[in-house]
C-alpha cells in the first residue's frame, strides 16, 4: 500500500512538473508582451503550489488517519483533520459550559492559497510599481500603446495598397464616383450641424468664404479626422476610413460659392 502512494505521489509531480517547465522556458525565451509573460508565470506557479499540495496530502495520509477510511481519506489529509477517535490528543484545557475546543490545524489548501496570494502580491507589486517602464497610469499607457500599434499596422496596410491618406498627403478627388460617395457621407453624418446645402447650423457655413480652420483639402481633413470637440465637432477617424474623409472633404470644398438661402453669418478669416 505504502509503494502504491509512493507510486501516485512520483507520478502527480511527475504530470505536474511536466506541465510547468515548458511554461517557465518559454517564458525566458520569448520576447513578447511583459504582461504575458507574468500571466505564464503565475500559471507554472500555480501548477507547482498544486503539486506541493498534493505532495502534503499524501504525505500526511501515510502519517496519520490509518482508521479513516480510503474515500474519506483525502479529504481528511486535504485539511489535515484528525479522525474522531483521536480528537481527545488534540483538545485544549479550557471549556465553557462543557464545551470544549479542539486544537485543529490550519489546512494546507488555505495556507498554500495564502502564500499564492503574497507570490502574486510581489510579483504585481514588481511588474507594475518597480519594473513599470511606461508613463503615468498603467491602463493609460496600455491603450496609448496599443492606439500606436494600430497607426503602424494601419500605415503598413496603406503602404502594401499603395496610397497612404492623411492631412499631408491629401489630395482633392473631382471625380463623379468620389464626389457621389463623399455626398452619401455628408448627408449621413453632418447634415445635422452643417445642413443639406452647406449653409450652416450648429456648425460653420460651408458656402461664403470665410472659414474657421482653413480652406484647403488639408484643413479639412484634418478637422474630420481629429475633430474639435470644443465646438461639439467629434473626431471622425475611429468611423470612417481615410478614403471616406478625402471624400467628404472634397465634396466640402464644391459647395463653396453655391449662396444658398439662409445662409449662416461668416465665420472665422476672409480666404479669397
Amino acid at each position: 500500500m505504502k509503494v502504491i502512494k509512493q507510486l501516485k505521489m512520483i507520478t502527480i509531480m511527475f504530470l505536474l512538473f511536466i506541465v510547468s517547465t515548458p511554461i517557465f522556458a518559454q517564458t525566458g525565451v520569448e520576447d513578447g508582451d511583459g504582461l504575458a509573460s507574468v500571466v505564464k508565470i503565475m500559471v507554472a506557479v500555480t501548477a507547482f503550489l498544486i503539486a506541493v499540495i498534493l505532495w502534503l496530502v499524501l504525505v500526511n495520509s501515510e502519517k496519520g488517519e490509518k482508521s479513516v477510511d480510503s474515500k474519506s481519506s483525502i479529504f481528511s489529509s486535504l485539511n489535515f483533520e484528525t479522525s474522531i477517535e483521536d480528537e481527545q490528543s488534540i483538545l485544549l484545557d479550557h471549556d465553557f459550559d462543557g464545551i470544549r475546543e479542539l486544537n485543529n490545524k490550519i489546512p494546507p489548501w488555505f495556507l498554500m492559497t495564502f502564500y499564492a496570494s503574497m507570490i502574486f502580491a510581489v510579483i504585481y507589486i514588481f511588474k507594475y510599481h518597480i519594473l513599470f517602464d511606461g508613463e503615468g497610469d498603467y491602463q493609460t499607457y496600455e491603450y496609448t500603446e496599443e492606439v500606436r500599434m494600430a497607426s503602424l499596422e494601419l500605415e503598413a496596410v496603406a503602404a502594401e495598397s499603395g496610397a497612404v491618406i492623411d492631412e499631408n498627403t491629401v489630395t482633392v478627388l473631382d471625380d463623379a464616383t468620389s464626389l457621389a460617395n463623399g455626398k452619401v457621407t455628408y448627408d449621413k453624418h453632418c447634415v445635422a450641424c452643417h445642413l443639406s446645402k452647406g449653409e450652416g447650423l450648429v456648425g460653420p457655413n460651408f458656402t461664403d468664404d470665410y472659414w474657421i480652420h482653413g480652406n484647403k483639402i488639408n484643413d479639412l481633413y484634418r478637422i474630420i479626422k481629429v475633430g474639435v470637440p470644443a465646438k461639439g465637432m467629434i473626431s471622425w477617424q475611429s468611423q470612417l476610413d481615410p478614403v471616406a474623409m478625402q471624400e467628404v472633404a472634397s465634396y466640402i470644398l464644391t459647395m463653396r460659392g453655391t449662396n444658398p438661402p439662409n445662409q449662416k453669418d461668416a465665420e472665422g478669416d476672409l480666404y479669397e
